[in-house]
C-alpha cells in the first residue's frame, strides 16, 4: 500500500515492492534542497524499506553531492580513482568493447571492511544500456529473522572478519585482471587488512536485527578455523540470498537509487556487453557497527 506525505510541494509518494523490501519514491525533485517534512519522510522510507528508487530525477552532479549531503556527511571510498575535481563521487563506467567483469559482480555491502562502513550508498543511472545491468538486492533483515532461534543464539557472539583482499588486494582479483578497464581500480596491500564486526548487527534507526556479512568482503569468523567459519558462512549466503529476500532493480535513465548498507547486500549484474553504461556514485558515512 503506497504512503502519502504533504510537503510544502505537493504529495511524496511511497510506493513499496509486494514484500516491503525495496519501494519508489515520487513527487519529490531531489535537484532542489529538501526542504519541510521531506528529509525526515525520506530518511524514513529509507529506514523502512532498505532500498528506494527515485525516478526522473535530471541531476547534475553539484546536485547529486548536495542531495548525498542532505542525507549525512560523505563516506570515504577507497580503491577506486574519482572523477577529476569530485573527490566524493565515483563514476561507474563501462564502455560497449570492454570486456571485463562488470563492477560489483558479486554479493556485498559497500566497504564493510572499513571501521565505520557507508550507512547508504546512492547511485544515479546516466546512460543504461537497452538490456542487462539490473541490481539485486537482498534483505538480511528478513533474512535473519527467518533463522530459528537456536541458530540466532550460536551466531549472537560471533564476530566476523572483513577484508578487501580478495578484490584489491595485490594478488586480488582486479590484481589479476588482463582486460581492459575504464574505471580505475587501484591495488594495494591496505586492502589486506581486517577488520572485525558483529556478525549480526542491529540497526540504529530501526532497531532490527541483521546478517552482516557478505561473500567478497566477509574472509572468517573470529576464532574460528577457515573450515568451521566455512561452513556457517557457506551456509549464511546461500540463505540469504534466496528468491524471497531478493530484490531486483531494473535501471531506467534519470532514476537515483539509494540503499542502506547496514542491512543488506548487492550484486551487480552484467549481460550489456557491446553498450555503454554510465552511474554516479556517492556514499553517506555510518558508525561503528553494534
Amino acid at each position: 500500500m503506497s504512503v502519502q506525505v504533504q510537503t510544502a510541494r505537493g504529495n511524496l509518494v511511497v510506493e513499496p515492492s509486494e514484500s516491503g523490501f525495496g519501494a519508489r519514491v515520487t513527487g519529490v525533485d531531489l535537484s532542489r534542497p529538501l526542504d519541510g517534512e521531506t528529509p525526515a519522510a525520506v530518511k524514513a522510507a529509507f529506514a523502512r524499506h532498505g532500498v528506494i528508487s527515485f525516478p526522473d530525477q535530471p541531476l547534475n552532479l553539484d546536485a547529486l553531492e548536495a542531495f548525498t549531503l542532505q542525507i549525512g556527511a560523505f563516506g570515504e571510498d577507497p580503491f577506486i580513482k574519482p572523477m577529476e575535481g569530485r573527490p566524493n563521487v565515483l563514476e561507474l563506467r563501462r564502455e560497449p568493447d570492454e570486456k571485463a567483469t562488470n563492477f560489483g559482480a558479486g554479493w556485498h555491502a559497500d566497504w564493510s571492511f572499513q571501521a565505520q562502513p557507508p550507512a547508504a550508498t546512492i547511485l544515479r543511472a546516466e546512460v543504461v544500456p537497452p538490456l542487462g545491468g539490473d541490481t539485486l538486492f537482498a534483505d538480511c533483515a528478513a533474512a535473519y529473522e527467518a533463522l530459528s532461534e537456536t541458530m540466532k543464539a550460536v551466531l549472537a557472539p560471533l564476530r566476523a572478519v572483513h577484508s578487501a583482499a580478495r578484490p584489491y588486494g595485490t594478488k586480488g582479483v582486479f590484481a589479476r585482471e588482463t582486460e581492459k578497464r575504464t574505471m580505475q581500480i587501484i591495488t594495494s596491500p591496505e586492502a589486506e587488512k581486517t577488520q572485525v564486526h558483529p556478525l549480526v548487527r542491529t540497526h540504529p534507526v530501526t532497531g532490527r536485527k541483521a546478517l552482516f556479512v557478505s561473500p567478497v568482503y566477509t574472509v572468517g569468523i573470529e576464532g574460528m578455523t577457515e573450515k568451521e567459519a566455512g561452513a556457517i558462512l557457506g551456509f549464511l549466503f546461500a540463505h540469504m540470498t534466496q528468491p524471497q529476500f531478493v530484490y531486483r532493480h531494473k535501471w531506467v535513465k534519470g532514476t537515483l537509487l539509494m540503499w542502506d548498507n547496514r542491512c543488506t547486500i548487492h550484486f551487480a549484474e552484467g549481460g550489456y556487453d557491446g553498450h555503454l553504461r554510465v552511474m554516479h556514485r556517492t556514499t553517506v558515512a555510518g558508525e561503528t557497527p553494534v
